[in-house]
């Protein structure tokens, strides 16, 4: 795309305006780093336009005390861009041992979906940030068809971005932006766990 323009133009009988404000559903997967950090991105760029955001925090404890989150939390409170709702819901990393079982991980993040699905049908947000989302439909917590549905039919302008690795291919079908993250180094390779202001 140089200098921003598209390389064809399709025959669907919008205008360049329509077409360009056309509500987005947006992937960002991938082994590498940077997912989630791509996502808070966009809705920093969402704040500034007004937007209501609502951020959705799959597998993620709620005892994390996430970088983004505080940044967002503050920005949205204070009266100058878009509201910010920031839900935490459904731990569930396969690899840490977490209170509660399976099922209780699960249950949380159907819970979470539903919530999803009732502020989509009822257009709350500009901006969903569905974060480590792509775990649960791959653990089957969450049934794939039924975001795939619900997202290709959403009303309104609703933008959707769903982070995590392992997309599902039919996610990736209905998905007007797809960005796949890969690494070529980590820090983590030679040994080096995660520290402060990188990875939280």
């Amino acid at each position: 795309m140089p200098q921003g323009k598209p390389e064809s133009v399709p025959d669907d009988g919008l205008t360049t305006r329509q077409r360009r404000n056309r509500p987005l559903v947006i992937v960002h997967t991938g082994q590498g780093k940077g997912k989630s950090t791509a996502a808070f991105g966009l809705a920093l760029r969402g704040w500034n336009q007004g937007w209501p955001i609502g951020v959705f925090q799959f597998v993620k404890s709620a005892k994390w005390r996430i970088g983004e989150e505080r940044a967002l939390r503050v920005l949205g409170a204070s009266g100058e861009g878009g509201t910010v709702a920031w839900h935490k819901m459904g731990e569930g990393w396969s690899w840490i041992q977490r209170p509660g079982t399976e099922d209780d991980h699960a249950a949380d993040a159907r819970e979470g979906w539903e919530q999803i699905k009732r502020d989509l049908a009822a257009e709350t947000y500009k901006l969903y940030v569905l974060d480590e989302f792509t775990y649960p439909m791959k653990w089957g917590w969450v049934d794939v068809d039924d975001v795939v549905a619900t997202l290709a039919a959403r009303p309104g302008h609703q933008h959707v971005i769903v982070t995590g690795r392992d997309a599902d291919p039919r996610l990736l079908e209905i998905a007007d932006l797809v960005t796949e993250m890969g690494k070529v180094k980590h820090p983590m390779d030679a040994g080096q766990k995660g520290q402060k202001g990188i990875e939280w």
